[in-house]
């Protein structure tokens, strides 16, 4: 059984959500307001109208609420600029507390419901306190998120080695499992500084073409030896593949 959907996401390069268009004449130029587990929220359309089967979708599927509307963009603008204004109260809070934390980004919810503080931290941190003085503060329900150093590479952006912007910051949705064996499939070095990203993780690009690799050792193709890796363009397809040899 399929249903008709709509892709929907949040943040540049963040995972993509499927909601119902119901009759609306929603398009890839459009943005739409829609109910999240986070509450109402404003998102980019990035998958037109289309059909899916029912098991590619998470329930309860939501319809759209309606498309955004000028007044909503210009609603999301405020929210950018008291998002500055909530970054910068938050870490004056941080250092009056003397906690051990990073604040990293913030975000108003679009119907101004919840405010969610992004931080980094070695360990755990009591910031009951804090959330107090924040609650008082913005007067709306506080969230402090923790996340990790590969979430923190994601929403900052930078660029690698490669001389290219990060991918996570760039196209990935999501983060895929990435281990050392996909750099022995490869025949890359070994040395920590050539395989990890500026988050200090594996890089994620190990996991592009190792696929490839895996299938031409079963062949008993032989891969060259390389020192560096491919390169791929702003959609994630790879370019200037190495030769194989027989």
């Amino acid at each position: 059984m399929s249903v008709t959907v709509i892709g929907v996401r949040f943040k540049e390069a963040g995972k993509i959500y499927y909601f119902d268009p119901g009759d609306l004449p929603v398009t890839t130029a459009d943005h739409v307001i829609v109910e999240t587990a986070r509450g109402i929220e404003y998102g980019s359309v990035v998958v037109g109208i289309k059909e899916v089967d029912d098991s590619e979708v998470v329930p309860p599927l939501k319809k759209v609420i309606r498309i955004a509307t000028s007044d909503d963009d210009e609603r999301v603008k405020e929210n950018i600029y008291r998002e500055k204004e909530a970054f910068a109260i938050c870490l004056e809070k941080i250092e009056q507390h003397n906690l051990p934390m990073k604040l990293i980004d913030v975000e108003y919810t679009f119907d101004n419901s919840k405010v969610i503080f992004f931080f980094t931290a070695d360990g755990r941190v009591d910031f009951r306190e804090l959330v107090k003085d924040l609650a008082t503060v913005f007067r709306t329900r506080i969230e402090l998120r923790q996340i990790g150093v590969r979430d923190e590479a994601k929403m900052l952006g930078g660029i690698g080695f490669c001389g290219r912007e990060l991918c996570c910051h760039t196209f990935l949705g999501d983060f895929a499992p990435v281990s050392i064996k996909m750099a022995k499939e490869q025949n890359l070095s070994l040395n920590p500084s050539k395989i990890s990203g500026i988050c200090g993780r594996l890089l994620c690009c190990l996991k592009y073409e190792n696929d490839v690799y895996v299938e031409n050792r079963k062949c008993g193709c032989k891969v060259k030896n390389i020192d560096a890796l491919n390169n791929v363009d702003e959609d994630g397809n790879i370019f200037d593949l190495h030769e194989l040899e027989d």
